[in-house]
């Protein structure tokens, strides 16, 4: 009796240790309700098997602080969200794995597999994404006479509808609402073929390419045909948009669910970002997080598994279908989703052709952080409220990145 007992509890001691439990790190917020439904929908039948367990930890306040102490003390998930634009930095440490060899990057889109890319090594797997584009409200362009924005408009085309609408509906009424910041801006800069690094790492505010950009962007202001969010009460160009009294603002798929909240009766349309009129090309932003693994972690087989899950057409599927996010797989591309003709469909079909069109970069701020795009911000600031011309504020902007980047 004794002897089967003791056989009993070694079998159980046995199946104990045959379990695996991989952590995840991600966000908080409403991040832990969605993962927590892509486990027990997706991840959790697929290892039903496998004997892995799968426990998600949100990283409340700031992820990319947080995620780097645990990192540093060896606490980190076994997988874990990568956000594109401080990747530099935690490449740096070398706590991420490359994934090279590990796992088949094909089925994805391009450019997001570029934006998880360093030095020939891949050290993510995007989960979703967001490009920016223009959402216009059609009852202004309709009441002022002016054709819609639409996918060939230039800089230039695009400026003269905003200036002909604001002379037709007067002073109550403005163009478009402009983000003195890198995270709209920045693909303007893109379009002229600006690149945001040079080959040592260094950034050259004062290249024509960027200067173009700059000066048309920062034009759009000129008679009030471009206002900034603060000038309606706003914070953002969403909410300019919500007012009623703006025509155009730039953003990503996240404004959709923002308008359908804020604005139900705002009727608004949307249209691929503007060409540069000499490059003929657009530019645009990739906002995207990937799935990473962490290096040090005892379970890499496991937690590729968990990865390959959470990246795999049956998840994205879902995602796009509950209006989630906008899925990271070429073949999603030709998703039913895409074809519907309301308002928010479009708008997501649009984000999706922007990943590829254009110019495109990712959403960083290279191996120094996010003080990186300080300069540009304070410029693009001053020369939208009228306190500095466009060449002063630049050649601040190149003397304040110069010192930056010394650091």
């Amino acid at each position: 009796m004794k002897k089967a007992l003791l056989l009993s509890l070694a079998v159980l001691a046995s199946s104990a240790a045959a379990q695996t439990t991989i952590k995840i790190n991600g966000y908080g917020g409403t991040d832990p309700a969605i993962v927590g439904d892509l486990i027990t929908k997706f991840v959790k039948p697929a290892l039903a098997k496998d004997k892995i367990t799968v426990v998600y930890e949100p990283l409340q306040g700031d992820y990319n602080k947080s995620l780097t102490t645990l990192l540093a003390a060896g606490n980190a998930g076994d997988v874990m969200y990568l956000p594109a634009e401080t990747l530099d930095g935690f490449v740096a440490t070398g706590k991420i794995l490359p994934l090279n060899g590990l796992v088949n990057t094909g089925p994805f889109v391009k450019s997001l597999n570029t934006a998880f890319t360093r030095n020939g090594r891949i050290y993510g797997i995007a989960k979703d994404f967001n490009t920016l584009t223009l959402v216009y409200n059609k009852d202004l362009f309709d009441e002022a006479g002016v054709k819609y924005p639409d996918n060939n408009d230039t800089w230039t085309t695009l400026q003269q509808k905003l200036v002909t609408l604001k002379q037709k509906l007067g002073n109550d009424y403005y163009g478009i609402c402009l983000q003195p910041g890198w995270d709209r801006f920045g693909a303007f800069a893109f379009a002229t073929g600006w690149k945001q690094f040079d080959a040592k790492g260094q950034t050259n505010l004062s290249d024509p390419r960027f200067v173009e950009a700059f000066n048309f962007y920062t034009s759009l202001a000129k008679d009030k045909v471009g206002i900034q969010p603060s000038e309606v009460s706003e914070g953002w160009t969403g909410g300019c948009m919500k007012t009623g009294k703006v025509a155009v603002a730039i953003e990503g798929n996240w404004i959709t669910g923002f308008l359908k909240d804020n604005a139900p009766n705002l009727k608004y349309g949307t249209a691929l970002m503007p060409k540069n009129p000499k490059t003929g090309k657009r530019g645009n932003f990739l906002y995207t997080v990937g799935w990473a693994i962490n290096s040090g972690t005892k379970n890499r087989a496991a937690a590729l598994k968990v990865m390959n899950i959470l990246t795999s057409p049956q998840v994205q599927q879902y995602v796009l279908e509950q209006g989630l996010a906008i899925p990271s797989r070429t073949a999603l591309q030709s998703n039913a989703y895409f074809k519907k003709t309301d308002a928010s469909a479009v708008n997501s079909r649009l984000v999706f052709d922007g990943a590829d069109d254009g110019n495109v970069g990712a959403f960083t701020f290279g191996a120094q952080g996010t003080d990186w795009g300080k300069p540009i911000n304070e410029a693009l600031a001053a020369v939208l409220s009228g306190q500095k011309s466009a060449a002063d504020a630049l050649k601040k902007a190149q003397a304040d990145m110069a010192t930056f980047q010394k650091r």
